[in-house]
């Protein structure tokens, strides 16, 4: 057995925000308990109303050792605050890494690791996107330069991707990207 293939498979759940991303990850999470969820780091403040586990948050100084540490499988800087990936390896049971990443993390992440599975997903409607942005609390500047990101990286993550899926119903949603997820595995062996 080579080396990437003792590897676990790392499942990249990417897309513009207000897609969906955390509430399916953490669906997908849910539902198979070989799944784990490599939680991102981030300097930007936690949301009002936020799970304290959403992130790794922290101040820009440990962000920045922990960096120049390599620390990070990948890491950005996005509307002034940095978000990072870190080297990790899944608890005992657990077969598959999973990423919420946005597409910069994700074109860093198949270049390190090309055999990394990159599920993109899109929202069902640039309004819908923008309702969900408001929904979980950004605020209106945050939301408008979220949305205007949303047009650049949409075809950049469409072309990185193996699979692209419109979150336009949840539980379809999770139901496919579960079935994507379970193919990929089979066909490793």
């Amino acid at each position: 057995m080579t080396a990437a293939r003792a590897a676990p498979l790392i499942v990249i759940v990417s897309g513009p925000g207000g897609v969906g991303k955390g509430t399916i990850v953490d669906a997908l999470v849910r539902r198979d308990p070989r799944l784990w969820l490599s939680r991102s780091w981030t300097t930007r403040p936690q949301r009002p109303g936020e799970p304290d586990d959403a992130y790794v948050f922290t101040d820009v100084a440990t962000f920045e050792h922990h960096h120049a540490e390599g620390g990070f499988l990948e890491w950005n800087e996005f509307l002034g605050d940095y978000y990072g990936t870190p080297k990790v390896i899944p608890p005992p049971g657990s077969d598959v890494i999973v990423l919420e990443i946005d597409v910069n993390g994700a074109r860093q992440v198949k270049a390190v690791r090309p055999d990394a599975l990159l599920i993109f997903v899109l929202p069902p409607s640039r309004e819908e996107q923008a309702r969900r942005l408001r929904g979980r609390g950004d605020p209106d500047d945050k939301v408008l330069a979220r949305l205007r990101k949303a047009e650049d990286e949409e075809p950049i993550g469409k072309a990185l991707a193996d699979h692209v899926v419109v979150n336009d119903d949840l539980e379809d949603t999770i139901a496919e990207m579960l079935a994507i997820i379970d193919k990929a595995r089979h066909e490793r062996g």
